[in-house]
């Protein structure tokens, strides 16, 4: 595998241009009632575009974000970027993998704290930021696990951990199902798989259906986004592709609500730091393509079956201190899938913990790939 190093390096056009386009939003009329209620504020927005077009200094987060080893390699006919600290000595190899509606930056703050401890891989998802998505369907969770694979393999790794959230979590998954025998462990921060629960599997616990029950409410308020997603990403790409308001709403009313909040965004994130996720977004014009893990994971996804069992040691760390909750996982729930050597339930941090409380997160990452040399 040939691997190229790469630098983050934006021309001035594309962001005069960004400021051009945030400049010209035409705002729709505040909606009736209370504010948040029918999605992103209006006025928490226009604040936020106008910061976003003058005070906020991309390149002073360029120049942070080259503080990382960042490089790319073609694997499945794609460029695919990662950042890649390699220490020395006997570290235990450890790929990190984001979810949507994020990026690699996310994760950045554990290489921080880990990275005197672990050799890290933190990869852009097919699609995403700096990396290209294959040039055909089907790119699901159980893919981008093989490709994970091919990519651990080919820095020279032959065993390695796994751990990530949203479809971090999914992936980290299948690199388990797929090839065990590499897989030293798996360190989970959300919940992203259903189990089997068909013919033959033990009846639901009291607990389970109650946190099903609260998944299905979660879903009839907060799924609307996946629907859409699943069956028309490009029809909706067109839109967020094309004005900095609108791909800036679309994604900050799920950080809002999936993170421990509490409703109010300037308390669990600094401005800069959603605006330079939102910014690499943009001038790599990838957000059409990141949604089509949602087409092909629903279209062309592998669903987890009767024989699927990670018989590898697996942490659950659960943070479900949510905005909007979408409930408590019983670890029964999870047991069922996975062979479950780490529970650990925090009192906060939301879907997006790496971020809201990475001195908590990476301390539980490390306690459990240390436990398993």
């Amino acid at each position: 595998m040939r691997v190229t190093p790469f630098t983050v390096s934006v021309p001035d056009a594309v962001l005069n241009d960004l400021r051009e386009r945030i400049g010209r939003t035409r705002w729709p009329d505040p909606a009736p009632g209370k504010a948040w209620s029918q999605g992103v504020d209006v006025e928490y927005l226009r604040e936020l575009l106008a910061y976003w077009a003058d005070g906020y200094d991309w390149r002073t987060a360029e120049r942070e974000l080259n503080r990382y080893r960042h490089f790319t390699a073609e694997i499945d006919g794609a460029r695919i970027h990662f950042v890649h600290h390699r220490g020395t000595g006997d570290r235990i190899p450890l790929i990190l993998t984001h979810g949507w509606p994020s990026t690699f930056t996310e994760l950045l703050g554990l290489v921080d704290r880990l990275g005197d401890r672990f050799d890290l891989v933190v990869p852009s998802l097919p699609g995403y930021a700096f990396s290209q998505r294959p040039p055909h369907a089907g790119v699901d969770r159980r893919h981008v696990a093989g490709m994970w694979h091919q990519l651990m393999q080919g820095l020279g790794y032959e065993r390695y951990g796994a751990g990530g959230s949203d479809f971090g979590s999914g992936i980290a998954t299948h690199m388990a199902l797929l090839e065990p025998a590499r897989v030293i462990g798996i360190h989970l921060s959300t919940p992203e798989l259903t189990p089997y629960t068909g013919p033959d599997t033990p009846p639901l616990t009291p607990e389970e259906q109650a946190y099903l029950a609260q998944v299905e409410r979660w879903d009839s308020t907060e799924r609307g986004y996946s629907a859409v997603q699943s069956t028309r990403p490009q029809t909706l790409g067109y839109a967020l592709n094309d004005s900095p308001a609108g791909l800036a709403a679309w994604v900050l009313d799920k950080w809002r609500s999936w993170s421990a909040s509490n409703g109010d965004l300037d308390a669990a994130f600094h401005r800069d730091a959603l605006l330079t996720m939102l910014t690499i977004w943009w001038v790599t014009e990838s957000i059409t393509t990141s949604m089509r893990d949602y087409y092909d994971n629903r279209w062309h996804g592998s669903p987890i079956g009767p024989q699927d069992r990670v018989r590898v040691p697996t942490a659950m760390a659960v943070f479900a201190n949510e905005f909007v909750s979408e409930g408590q996982v019983p670890r029964s729930w999870y047991e069922r899938l996975y062979q479950v050597q780490r529970w650990t339930t925090f009192p906060r941090g939301g879907h997006f913990a790496a971020m809201e409380v990475p001195d908590v997160l990476a301390a539980d990452i490390g306690e459990f790939f240390e436990g398993l040399r």
